[in-house]
């Protein structure tokens, strides 16, 4: 058994994220990469997303405060809040964000390696200006 201590001296701090993300998104790594497992706490400012991207085996989202939207590839956008728990199976492709108006704050446990690949054009997210 491992206990990662919080905001305790040494912990891991939260990070700006860029590459794979449109707008400004703040992540908190809850625990660090372990067994091919990461948990982040994800903050997305309104209008941030993440890039199309898929997870070996699977990833859960549990939204812990705010609005947002998730949507497989294909598929429409779907809103999420609070209290919401997302499965998405393994090898599906997806993005997930905030709205164009609101902060989205999820927790994020991705199992395996993740596959990313291209930003969310606007015209598949809500609400973006082109």
């Amino acid at each position: 058994m491992e206990i990662v201590r919080g905001r305790a001296a040494g912990g891991i701090p939260t990070q700006l994220r860029g590459d794979t993300f449109t707008g400004t998104v703040w992540g908190d790594p809850v625990l660090p990469a372990t067994d091919g497992t990461t948990i982040g706490s994800v903050t997305f400012t309104p209008g941030a997303r993440t890039f199309w991207h898929a997870h070996t085996d699977g990833q859960i989202l549990v939204v812990t405060s705010g609005l947002g939207w998730v949507c497989t590839k294909g598929g429409e956008p779907e809103t999420i809040r609070a209290g919401d728990v997302v499965w998405v199976p393994p090898g599906e492709e997806h993005w997930h964000g905030g709205t164009a108006d609101t902060v989205l704050t999820h927790l994020a446990v991705s199992l395996g390696p993740t596959r990313w690949t291209d930003e969310v054009a606007a015209a598949d997210y809500p609400g973006a200006s082109s």
